[in-house]
């Protein structure tokens, strides 16, 4: 397969469409075969956005960057005091 990356709403909205046909007693290899996924990776998107609505991905995108951001931040405060 053709290694792409998602974004956290593309994620959201793939889970938001193997819902119905798992319900429907579907298995999840025919699910994925379908929508062109692995089962590793659905598994895995499963366990981090499952129950997740876009919005709040994207929330959660922006904070993990200002985190990011911060220790980068607190990290160069740190070598600074470091050598003084």
């Amino acid at each position: 397969m053709k290694r792409t990356r998602h974004t956290a709403e593309q994620i959201i909205r793939k889970l938001t469409t193997t819902e119905q046909p798992i319900a429907k007693s579907k298995t999840v290899a025919d699910v994925c075969r379908v929508i062109e996924m692995t089962q590793p990776t659905y598994h895995r998107w499963r366990q981090q956005y499952g129950g997740m609505q876009a919005e709040e991905a994207r929330l959660l995108s922006q904070l993990e960057l200002e985190n990011a951001r911060l220790k980068k931040l607190l990290a160069e405060a740190e070598l600074e005091e470091a050598m003084l």
